[in-house]
């Protein structure tokens, strides 16, 4: 089986084709960061014009580069994301499905990143990943990005249940925020994670959610985070500000992994998890994954992360959700589907 999947949430347009006996075949991706860096974020009718534009380009090289003509199904991103963004991408699959005489669904943005650390374990063995997928099980995930922070489960059933997730801003953004409060461009949390290479860090100069007992309070918060640092940094003077700019980027960054980490940790002690998974844009954070890496090998679990093209918001991992979860898709109506900007994962 062929699935066709198109991704539109945000700031990036994408086309994938996944085959369900060997793997991605096609994963085409273009990035808007350069477009928005200009204003300092994503600004979300700039995003939509560059979907209108960008996808029938991308669906242009789909059908150079493989047979579409054979796919078995087109799906689409129709929720959570930005509404404009995702009627563009949602509007393009509704126009292939109806060319190409082929069933249409939507499916969940969530659902791609909570599944991706598994699309390299398929690629590996396709024909007895189902056994292998079940070997895995029950599964710890976290996905953190831009818009999201999400703790779940896999359980041995098959079932996805949330464990936790943020009450007010994402862990990405939180991290761009910060970046943006200590004057560095946008996208900031890159760049805020190699200053803090060459820091130092204070583990207690900023808040990571110790205050709040897990038990009774399971999910994430970082918009007081934010506070802090404004708080700290109206204290400095530019000089003191430019000398202390690693030390305070460190121990920024620790805060957020440590609040991320603390949670996961709570959930990994008190279940006998077989494999534990990070996804979202964050998981190119080098210290975020190392933290997981050894919380996983310190409970006895397999650490997972998607492959690095995959980390982002990309199709394939829609297309590989779409796989993975056919009874959670969205069917269409009278062939168009309809957004759910707030769709959340379940």
């Amino acid at each position: 089986m062929k699935i066709l999947s198109i991704e539109s949430s945000c700031d990036e347009s994408a086309v994938a084709v996944f085959d369900t006996a060997k793997g991605i075949e096609l994963s085409l991706i273009h990035s808007q960061i350069d477009l928005h860096a200009l204003y300092g974020g994503v600004v979300p009718d700039l995003a939509s014009s560059q979907h209108l534009k960008m996808l029938p380009a991308l669906i242009g090289r789909a059908k150079q580069e493989c047979d579409i003509n054979g796919v078995d199904e087109i799906v689409a991103t129709s929720g959570p994301g930005l509404p404009n963004c995702l009627e563009m991408g949602v509007s393009a699959a509704s126009a292939l499905a109806m060319m190409l005489k082929k069933p249409l669904f939507g499916v969940n943005h969530l659902d791609g990143h909570a599944y991706s650390p598994f699309i390299e374990v398929h690629a590996q063995n396709p024909e007895n990943f189902r056994s292998e997928f079940e070997g895995l099980l029950p599964h710890l995930g976290l996905t953190v990005s831009g818009g999201n922070t999400v703790l779940f489960e896999i359980c041995t059933d098959g079932k996805l249940s949330v464990l936790a997730e943020t009450i007010d801003d994402a862990a990405g953004e939180a991290l761009d925020k910060g970046a943006k409060l200590l004057g560095i461009a946008y996208p900031g949390a890159p760049v805020l994670e190699r200053l803090a290479r060459a820091g130092r860090v204070d583990k207690n100069l900023f808040p990571c959610g110790k205050n709040r007992k897990i038990e009774d309070d399971p999910n994430f918060s970082f918009s007081g985070l934010k506070t802090s640092l404004r708080y700290y940094i109206e204290k400095l003077d530019a000089g003191r500000l430019k000398e202390s700019l690693p030390d305070i980027c460190a121990s920024y960054q620790f805060a957020v992994i440590e609040q991320l980490r603390l949670r996961a940790e709570y959930f990994a002690r008190r279940g006998k998890y077989a494999s534990l998974g990070i996804s979202g844009g964050v998981s190119n954070n080098s210290r975020f994954a190392e933290a997981f890496e050894g919380m996983a090998r310190r409970s006895g679990a397999k650490f997972l992360i998607a492959p690095k093209q995959y980390r982002g918001d990309n199709a394939a991992m829609i297309a590989f959700a779409a796989f993975m979860r056919p009874d959670h898709l969205q069917e269409a109506k009278n062939a168009t589907l309809s957004v759910n900007p707030a769709w959340t994962i379940q």
